[in-house]
């Protein structure tokens, strides 16, 4: 009888003699389709040792498949555990947020939120307070260049050492009502300055 599967290549078919599926590469439509472990069984004088044969056969293929459900019904449940343990985790983290988020900072069991949340604003503050200084700072120092070159000429009252008079120089106009807090801004960059530290003088200015 011939079979109706693709030749010279490989395929899946059921048995005829034991009903398994097996791997098969038939050559002809006249192959028996009868896998190599059934081969024996050819012939009606051993339909006995046939039925014996494929007795055990199948007792074995059900143990591999008890053995496999097995596997797979301990696999899932570790992967069922280890779930239930991530939601748990999970369910007192957001319990303890929801505690911070309602104020309730010092119950939570982490301990110390509140002086962690604490020390964030402080250091932020600190963090904008050297931002401002810095950036009045750099202020300054453009004042003083400004200063360098627009302040009282000491040879003539009254001028702006540019040469022009005090009452029309803009730049002289500038400084002027910032003159008093710039010389006391250098003096404490010129202490910082010999006392080796970090100052704000502009670079011309900043040499002993």
């Amino acid at each position: 009888m011939s079979h109706g599967f693709p030749l010279h290549v490989d395929v899946m078919a059921q048995c005829f003699c034991c009903r398994s599926l097996q791997p098969f590469r038939f050559t002809s439509p006249s192959d028996q389709v009868v896998c190599p472990f059934c081969q024996k069984h050819l012939g009606s004088d051993k339909a006995e040792r046939r039925d014996l044969d494929h007795i055990k056969m199948w007792s074995e293929l059900f143990d591999d498949e008890q053995e496999t459900h097995r596997e797979y019904v301990a696999g899932a449940e570790a992967t069922a555990d280890a779930d239930a343990a991530a939601v748990s985790r999970l369910s007192a983290q957001v319990t303890e947020l929801s505690r911070v988020v309602a104020g309730e900072f010092d119950s939570t069991e982490s301990g110390g939120v509140r002086e962690m949340l604490e020390n964030t604003v402080v250091r932020r503050a600190e963090r904008n307070t050297e931002l401002a200084h810095r950036q009045v700072d750099r202020l300054m120092a453009s004042l003083l260049r400004l200063d360098r070159l627009h302040c009282d000429d000491p040879r003539r009252a009254s001028y702006c050492l540019c040469g022009k008079s005090a009452v029309v120089c803009a730049e002289y106009a500038i400084v002027e009502p910032e003159r008093k807090r710039l010389h006391e801004w250098e003096l404490r960059n010129l202490a910082l300055r010999d006392a080796g530290k970090r100052h704000a003088l502009p670079a011309e200015t900043s040499a002993h």
